[in-house]
């Protein structure tokens, strides 16, 4: 569901919008404000998702609005009959500019950048928790990551191996065959996972130390995990990685 406000003095502009809104059962008007005062002081209590926020608002603007709040947390779709406000809405990072009248298609552009940018917002938030570590006497025992269903706090101890896949990273585990696919970079679990015996043998791989069976020489040489995964090692992180075992 996306909780949304609109603000705009005109009565029959927000008649508008909430018709135009009305096919589009995932989205929720908690409310509308007709003044900047009105809506500076109650904005708060709703923590809407997106606000349709019209740029003039009786003698105030909506820029004036947005630098009344102490945190604008949620996404911005400025509405104006004024095109000569666009590049200012978008140093605001409005998600877009929509003319009035809307226009439905229009309309329906901003709503899927809308809910794409609120994908990313979630995921980002989901990631601050795994980045969040549950603490036991001072050292890092779990990470907490991400799924689909809610989140899996993870012992660090059970992680085998990380394996890049872009900008998302294969977690695999003692006991499982299939691995936790979560939407951050293997840099991210690198830095997390640095001090707690894990190393990069190469671009595509961390591996947790304590689950090497055995390392095979060569040019960069290789290793096999105890999950019977062969692991090649980087040239160049070969030397360290020797010293390492040492």
């Amino acid at each position: 569901m996306i909780k949304t406000i609109i603000v705009d003095d005109e009565q029959h502009c927000i008649d508008w919008l909430k018709d135009l809104l009305s096919p589009h059962p995932e989205v929720e008007i908690l409310a509308t404000f007709q003044s900047v005062g009105e809506a500076a002081k109650l904005l708060k209590h709703f923590k809407p998702d997106v606000l349709f926020l019209d740029v003039q608002i009786h003698d105030k603007t909506g820029f004036d609005l947005l630098k009344e709040l102490k945190t604008v947390d949620f996404e911005v779709i400025f509405t104006t009959a004024h095109e000569r406000f666009a590049v200012q809405a978008f140093k605001f990072s409005a998600v877009d500019y929509l003319l009035k009248p809307i226009d439905e298609d229009d309309l329906q552009l901003a709503l899927s950048k809308v809910k794409e940018k609120l994908k990313t917002k979630d995921f980002s938030e989901k990631m601050d928790v795994l980045l969040s570590n549950i603490q036991t006497n001072g050292h890092q025992k779990k990470i907490t990551i991400p799924t689909q269903d809610g989140f899996i706090f993870q012992d660090i101890s059970d992680i085998i191996r990380c394996q890049s896949e872009g900008n998302y990273t294969n977690i695999y585990t003692k006991g499982n065959k299939q691995p936790l696919l979560v939407s951050k970079t293997l840099k991210t679990f690198e830095e997390l996972l640095a001090d707690s015996g894990f190393y990069r043998v190469h671009n595509s791989h961390l591996i947790n130390l304590e689950y090497i069976s055995k390392y095979t020489k060569g040019k960069g040489g290789y290793v096999t995990m105890q999950d019977h995964t062969v692991i090649e090692v980087s040239t160049r992180r070969k030397d360290d990685f020797l010293k390492l075992l040492s």
